[in-house]
């Protein structure tokens, strides 16, 4: 529920890459490459990596560069209809193995 007052007052979307803990982002901008780039969009509180199973906590590099990719793929690809269709999926997907 707190998102989406972020959501008010324009500090997040719907839709977007989800944010990272500052450590995260100290931590993988030097090991991931372009992983800066998803900081292009406003964060969201879902997103294309999220309804695409990468949620949670990540604990390797490997599954944070996977959710950066999807992250890049949602930016290059960002239209209404993406975002229209992330907010269809997103209930569907609490139900997915991979859900929490």
């Amino acid at each position: 529920l707190p998102q989406l007052f972020n959501v008010l007052r324009g500090e997040m979307s719907l839709v977007g890459p989800r944010p990272h803990a500052i450590e995260h982002n100290d931590w993988y901008r030097g090991r991931i490459p372009r992983y800066m780039l998803r900081h292009k969009v406003r964060p969201g509180i879902t997103g294309w990596a999220q309804v695409n199973g990468l949620r949670g906590i990540t604990d390797s590099e490997d599954k944070m560069a996977l959710r950066v990719e999807h992250d890049l793929w949602y930016i290059q690809n960002w239209s209404l209809w993406l975002d229209l269709r992330i907010l269809l999926m997103t209930p569907l997907s609490m139900f997915h193995r991979n859900a929490f």
